[in-house]
């Protein structure tokens, strides 16, 4: 009788692990992107204000940050990552096909822009920081709520 209880007492105590295990890894692997995204964020203000002071070392700099991040940007939302503070969207997995082809359209308009910077090509850089606006819109829009879920 007592080992019984034992047993029981042992294996919810082990599913209780489980289970908060991968609450905590969800919420870690949330705010690893939720910090990739705020990085990408931040590059953005600055390429702004580098563009109207024609800083363009800056911009190029900026665009390369916004660069490597895109190429972390799949792996940051595992199937199921929507538990916690997120504004991931569902929809992120039920097209995974849709949403992972985002990330190689950012990383391109960034890289546009970098070299567009580099060659100090005015017009170049503002029709770039265009397109990387709309590559940032166009993950944005479908793939991202509003509001925190919880």
């Amino acid at each position: 009788m007592h080992q019984s209880k034992f047993l029981w007492a042992g294996l919810i105590a082990i599913l209780t692990l489980f289970i908060s295990s991968q609450l905590f890894a969800q919420e870690d692997i949330i705010e690893k992107r939720q910090k990739l995204m705020k990085s990408n964020s931040a590059a953005a203000k600055a390429i702004k204000k580098a563009v109207e002071e024609k800083d363009y070392a800056t911009v190029e700099v900026k665009a390369k940050d916004i660069m490597g991040n895109a190429e972390k940007i799949s792996d940051l939302f595992p199937k199921g990552s929507t538990k916690g503070k997120t504004k991931a969207k569902a929809e992120i997995w039920e097209k995974w096909d849709e949403f992972s082809k985002n990330p190689g359209k950012l990383k391109k308009a960034a890289s546009e822009l970098a070299d567009a910077a580099k060659a100090g090509d005015e017009a170049g850089v503002t029709a770039k920081v265009k397109a990387l606006s709309g590559a940032c819109k166009g993950c944005h829009e479908p793939f991202r709520a509003e509001k925190y879920s919880e």
